[in-house]
């Protein structure tokens, strides 16, 4: 509201000079009275609208008789407030020079509705992107929850395939990992259904995760969690690193006869989040020929959903062997 004010009262600051190079008056005079009657017209536009058109789509016919309405009262009530503060006698000078007010009573007809149809117009323009923006929001939270329900089914499936084998060759190995499954699909369940969550809830689904498929591979997986207290309270969205972490088992340190090691790590680096997870595996070689999977597109497509081009994911190749996979993206308070 009060950018329409200054707005308008650079309009009337306009129609002044233009007056006063017409040869009408002063500019002193003719600012005084210009911005009186301008600043009047637009606050009654402005208010009776906000008070009468409480529906824009079904009301807004009501602006055909706010605008002349307003035109005129404003005008009225500008031109006393003018005189006022000049100590002259508006009533005379109606009466004295009626062709010179009714120009100018014409003139802020057409100003007044020059400026309702700027003002409103860029108001449904801002309602029109705030909507957009809304549905875009909508649209994303939809494709990251259809994202994590493909994903959720994808790991489990992964775990039940592994349990059977267990269940054939160590029923004891067997029975503790459907221990660990069972409490893994507790703490997923009662978590929220939110496209993201602290990272502290992502590095305890990790927990849980690598410790699930620790008892699959017995002394073959060592693993480390890495979370400084300061980002444990920072949004991320779900499941979002478990995908790379399945990756490095799968491609890299299930494919080694002696395990390796995983590493998860998260920190702050250039006003930008840093998560990392590094495995000892054989490396990008045991990754599928083009590079992609189904864990590691999911990731892509919830980095791109959530962050667009901010985002960012890179998968290295370590020097001693293992892959290094790396996610950047905006740090949100």
């Amino acid at each position: 509201m009060l950018l329409r004010a200054l707005q308008t009262a650079a309009l009337n600051t306009l129609i002044a000079l233009t007056l006063t190079l017409s040869g009408l008056h002063g500019f002193l005079q003719n600012l005084i009275y210009s911005q009186c009657i301008g600043l009047s017209i637009w606050a009654l536009i402005d208010f009776s609208r906000l008070w009468l058109i409480r529906n824009w789509r079904a009301q807004r016919r009501w602006l055909i008789l706010i605008v002349p309405a307003s035109v005129a009262l404003g005008y009225a009530l500008g031109t006393l407030v003018a005189a006022w503060l000049l100590g002259e006698d508006a009533i005379a000078f109606t009466f004295a020079a009626p062709r010179t007010v009714l120009s100018l009573l014409a003139m802020s007809l057409v100003a007044g509705t020059v400026l309702t149809y700027y003002f409103l117009s860029r108001e449904q323009l801002n309602e029109a992107r705030a909507r957009a923006e809304s549905l875009q929001r909508q649209a994303a939270e939809s494709q990251l929850r259809l994202l994590q329900t493909q994903l959720e089914p994808h790991m489990l499936f992964n775990t039940l395939a592994n349990l059977r084998v267990l269940i054939d060759t160590d029923a004891a190995r067997a029975t503790a990992m459907l221990d660990r499954l069972i409490a893994y699909l507790r703490a997923t369940l009662q978590a929220s259904r939110t496209p993201t969550h602290p990272l502290q809830a992502e590095f305890d689904r990790l927990q849980d995760y690598l410790a699930l498929m620790a008892v699959r591979m017995g002394p073959r997986l060592a693993y480390t969690l890495d979370l400084p207290a300061e980002l444990a309270t920072l949004p991320v969205p779900t499941l979002l690193l478990q995908p790379l972490v399945e990756n490095s088992i799968k491609h890299g340190l299930e494919p080694k006869i002696e395990g390796g090691r995983i590493s998860v790590s998260a920190r702050r680096e250039q006003g930008a989040l840093l998560l990392e997870v590094a495995d000892t595996g054989v490396g990008l070689m045991g990754a599928p020929e083009d590079g992609q999977s189904f864990g590691l597109a999911q990731v892509r497509e919830r980095l791109a959903t959530a962050y667009g081009s901010q985002a960012a994911i890179d998968l290295i190749a370590e020097p001693a062997g293992g892959t290094r996979a790396s996610i950047r993206f905006p740090l949100q308070p």
